[in-house]
């Protein structure tokens, strides 16, 4: 998979070294710059055993973790089980998430994009009461 151009300076920053993994609720793949990911492997690693929830989270997303490294001509290779995972085929979407990337296979994004938009939220009893304080 090629990265865009403009993404690849602040990958090359962090030496090329990407962690790809899966997405615990939707059929994406996650990835990381190598710093980015250790933090979050290492509160990963801190969750309680016992929970059946987080050895859920953990089993998925560290048990998924790939490291790959971006080629001199700003590629990664993706491989064949997480390909499998999300769905990739031709058409990819790479959709930029602060300190993540998601990489999504396109009928899938743009599926699930149209369902987000139709959604409605107001009803929903997890919405965190955070982002009703989020100005924008």
């Amino acid at each position: 998979m090629s990265i865009p151009t403009r993404y690849r300076p602040q990958l090359e920053e962090v030496k090329s070294q990407l962690v790809i993994t899966i997405d615990t609720e939707d059929a994406c793949l996650l990835l990381y710059p190598l710093n980015e990911w250790e933090m979050l492997e290492n509160k990963l690693e801190r969750l309680p055993s016992f929970n059946r929830w987080a050895r859920r989270v953990q089993r998925l997303l560290i048990g998924h973790a790939t490291e790959v490294e971006l080629d001199t001509n700003g590629r990664i290779l993706v491989p064949a089980l997480l390909r499998d995972y999300a769905e990739l085929e031709k058409e990819v979407i790479l959709v930029g998430q602060g300190r993540k990337f998601e990489i999504w296979a396109e009928p899938l994004w743009t599926k699930s994009r149209e369902n987000w938009i139709a959604s409605d939220l107001e009803d929903d009893k997890d919405f965190p009461a955070e982002l009703l304080n989020l100005s924008i």
